[in-house]
């Protein structure tokens, strides 16, 4: 009942929202005498907060039509490479580009939100790199007869594009990846597979979350894994291509996020009426950019959300060496010659400071001048990838880090 009562909310809402639009155009337009008034402001003002605030969110598009090289725009073209039932392998192709730029795949985290999420993290790195990068699929489109999505399944992903990619590509882990993506670089090196990755960047990723624990690892911790099975999963209704599967629904991820920060979505929202309300259309567009990406989310397959909470977050199993990857042991100390980066933000509260960097501490066949940590003192979680700080201060160290590792 659970996903079937959030529906009936968002049906109501969206209505409200319809109609507050209407109520902010009608307060805010020429011919009524009333919008020239201090009140007639506000009221179109807040009107229009409520609607952005209210209105559903679909998937939405990356948006990167162009970007500029050595001063000169050039075209860029989002091609799907490969398909697979729980999502796809993107390419942004640009026909005027060097050919010698290095390979790029930026994995997408699965937590709830779209791979457009990073927009700002692909648009940043477009200019001098062969972008490619996982877009994973809302699990209740995906039809029951495709089957379950594990996180085994996850990992044989990520391999199965690298070799798709092939030889010399380079990797960024957003987060939420940085454990699958450490997987597979581990299983592939361990194989001696030509595609494994050239390097390996994880950005605010849980690889060892006994590291300075945040209010998420602690919650993953406190409760039992009967109490997630029992209260967070549900089952998608019959009206969506993939009814009758279990998932962890994205509004539930939604709620959790927005319940951490109340205040200062509050204060956002609060910021946005103003702007309005002083016609700084400017900024109150840039608010409601963020929050039309932020509140887009997406559900999660209940097996992958579930062994996620009991292998990163419960039982440590990647940094206690006791990670398994269909029936194979998740050896960190295979890894030799993939280089890696571990990026963490001062202030991130989802990922604490120290639980990337565990990464580095726990392979000890890969030599040191292979390893680079970056801390980035004024930076939340968001930050890390996106922002002006993620465009002037980190951007620039991975692609140091990249450049430097890529002959």
């Amino acid at each position: 009942m659970l996903y079937e009562a959030y529906e009936m909310q968002r049906s109501l809402l969206a209505g409200a929202s319809a109609m507050a639009e209407l109520g902010s155009e009608w307060m805010a337009h020429p011919a009524n005498p009333f919008a020239r008034t201090q009140l007639g402001s506000m009221m179109a003002s807040g009107l229009d907060v409520f609607a952005h605030a209210s209105a559903p969110h679909g998937k939405p598009e990356f948006g990167l039509p162009v970007t500029h090289i050595d001063g000169k725009e050039v075209a860029v073209v989002e091609k799907i490479e490969e398909r697979k039932p729980f999502g796809q392998l993107i390419h942004f192709t640009r026909p005027d580009a060097p050919k010698d730029q290095p390979k790029l795949l930026i994995v997408a985290p699965m937590s709830g939100h779209y791979a457009t999420l990073l927009r700002g993290t692909v648009e940043r790195l477009l200019p001098g790199h062969d972008i490619w990068i996982t877009d994973w699929r809302d699990a209740r489109l995906v039809p029951l007869k495709a089957g379950e999505f594990h996180l085994d399944d996850y990992v044989d992903y990520l391999i199965s594009w690298l070799e798709h990619i092939g030889p010399n590509t380079h990797v960024l882990a957003v987060c939420q990846p940085a454990v699958p993506a450490f997987a597979a670089a581990c299983l592939m090196s361990a194989h001696k597979n030509p595609a494994r990755p050239k390097t390996l960047s994880m950005m605010g990723g849980p690889i060892d979350t006994r590291e300075a624990p945040t209010e998420v690892n602690t919650v993953a911790t406190q409760r039992p894994f009967s109490w997630f099975e029992q209260n967070v999963i549900a089952t998608v209704p019959f009206y969506y291509p993939g009814g009758g599967r279990k998932v962890y629904p994205g509004f539930l991820q939604l709620t959790g996020f927005m319940a951490m920060n109340w205040g200062n979505h509050l204060v956002s929202h609060w910021q946005m009426f103003r702007h309005l309300i002083d016609g700084d259309q400017e900024s109150a567009d840039a608010t409601k950019a963020f929050y039309d990406e932020y509140r887009s989310v997406c559900d999660m397959t209940a097996e992958f959300y579930l062994e996620t909470i009991d292998t990163v977050f419960q039982r440590h199993a990647l940094p206690e060496g006791k990670m398994m990857h269909r029936g194979e042991k998740v050896d960190p100390a295979a890894i030799s010659d993939v280089a890696l980066l571990a990026i963490e933000g001062g202030r991130d509260d989802i990922s604490g400071v120290g639980q990337t960097k565990a990464a580095l501490k726990i392979t000890p066949n890969l030599p040191d001048a292979d390893k680079e940590y970056l801390l980035a003192k004024k930076v939340g979680h968001y930050g890390i990838f996106n922002g002006r700080r993620w465009r002037t201060e980190i951007a620039p160290v991975l692609e140091a880090f990249i450049q430097k590792h890529n002959a």
